[in-house]
């Protein structure tokens, strides 16, 4: 049987708005939060602790400045932030292959 060890999954990505905005900024230069809380669906505050997760990972760079009074926040994933995601997408990718050769067809009891 092969086993996989789920504690390989990175809890700090392992986490669906988080892993969203690793997925997207992987995908872009860099987004603004509005754009980010539009894509993610979430509430302002909800988005905002995660994006300071990932901020106090390494996994993402923040840019604030002004634009006509208004605040301007926008996000880039760094180097650190793309290996972890590429880690964590190769854990999926593992687990998803691991097939129990010699497991019974019914494993539940």
């Amino acid at each position: 049987m092969t086993n996989y060890d789920y504690r390989q999954f990175d809890p700090l990505i392992h986490s669906r708005i988080r892993l969203s905005v690793l997925a997207i900024l992987v995908s872009v230069d860099d987004a603004e939060f509005t754009y980010l809380r539009e894509q993610v669906k979430a509430t302002d505050g909800n988005l905002g602790a995660h994006l300071r997760r990932l901020e106090e990972a390494g996994y993402l760079h923040v840019t604030k400045h002004f634009v006509e009074r208004k605040p301007l926040t926008r996000y880039r994933v760094t180097d650190t932030g793309r290996m972890a995601l590429r880690r964590y997408v190769d854990s999926v990718e593992q687990l998803l292959r691991a097939t129990p050769s010699d497991a019974p067809r019914s494993a539940a009891g």
